[in-house]
């Protein structure tokens, strides 16, 4: 390997560790050869994430010019052109490896660009149309590099596993998206649920959710753990010496819910994160699972979609 390459892998491994802290642990499970492929794809689609999220200073339309043009200068890569980004060789080596589909990246790129124009989402299916380009399309991409002994079968579970980490991430950082202007929860949920955007803000100054707040996350909570409970099935059929970091990066990032509960749902007073020691006790425990062995399946509270009202019960 050249020393641009290199260098460009060690960025992405960089941007890993700082940016993605549950999930580099997990991936340090993986076998060494297949870290900086994992390493390759968080940091495209971390950078492309940093771009869109950049707020001090730069104006939608000047983050969207710098999307369109990092966009331009992987497309360039991809068609064999040179490239003096700091990052996408590794990108563009790891996708020529493992042949990844480039319709994928295509999808992630178009939802990036949604984040600088769309701020909320009526319908959870709204909703999902942005998440199957930047959370479903992760779980594919990364399927080559994890192998599978029926990569058609295990697709789809891989889609649901990425669409459970993002939301997880959706429901832990309500408030930081507040803050951005955005709010990803489904508007037709907080309706639902009598919540309003005066409601998050006022939560987001108190440090304090109320409890029809509460009942709305809990909502979500249970939406997410369902996508977690169709990803499971998933991972044991993925090659051996991947299943250990899948089975840490599932539990930790499902660990994250738990924290939420923990905190009686109230994401506004502190951000949940899983405790070190939980982390470093799960990643000893998957690595001396069996591999094939099944996951426990999440405890999914049974709501009806269209029942919502079930379980709000008194709200403030």
């Amino acid at each position: 390997m050249d020393a641009p390459l290199a260098a460009a892998y060690e960025r992405c491994r960089a941007l890993h560790r700082y940016h993605g802290r549950t999930y580099y642990l997990a991936t340090r499970l993986l076998p060494a050869w297949k870290r900086r492929h994992v390493h390759a794809l968080y940091g495209f689609t971390r950078y492309a994430d940093e771009i869109v999220d950049r707020m001090g200073g730069h104006t939608p339309r000047e983050r969207a010019e710098e999307l369109a043009a990092w966009s331009a200068e992987f497309l360039r890569g991809l068609r064999g052109g040179h490239t003096d980004d700091p990052l996408l060789p590794a990108v563009l080596h790891t996708i020529q490896v493992f042949d990844i589909d480039l319709d994928d990246f295509r999808k992630f790129l178009d939802s990036m660009a949604m984040d600088l124009t769309v701020t909320q989402y009526e319908s959870y299916d709204d909703l999902l149309g942005y998440m199957e380009g930047s959370a479903a399309v992760i779980g594919t991409m990364m399927l080559p590099i994890l192998e599978s002994s029926d990569r058609a079968a295990a697709r789809e579970p891989a889609r649901q596993l990425g669409l459970a980490f993002q939301l997880t991430n959706f429901i832990r950082d309500v408030a930081e998206d507040l803050e951005r202007g955005r709010i990803y929860l489904p508007q037709r949920d907080l309706a639902e649920f009598g919540v309003t955007r005066e409601d998050l803000r006022r939560a987001l100054a108190d440090r304090i959710s109320s409890k029809s707040i509460k009942s709305l996350i809990r909502y979500e909570v249970s939406r997410a753990r369902r996508h977690y409970a169709l990803a499971a099935p998933g991972i044991p059929m993925l090659a051996p010496a991947s299943q250990a970091c899948m089975r840490a990066a599932y539990r930790l990032y499902s660990g994250i819910l738990d924290e939420v509960e923990a905190q009686d749902h109230d994401v506004f007073a502190r951000r949940a994160t899983v405790p070190k020691w939980r982390r470093l006790g799960v990643a000893l425990s998957c690595v001396l699972s069996r591999p094939g062995a099944p996951l426990p399946a999440p405890v999914v509270r049974d709501i009806p979609e269209a029942g919502l009202l079930d379980l709000r019960g008194t709200v403030a």
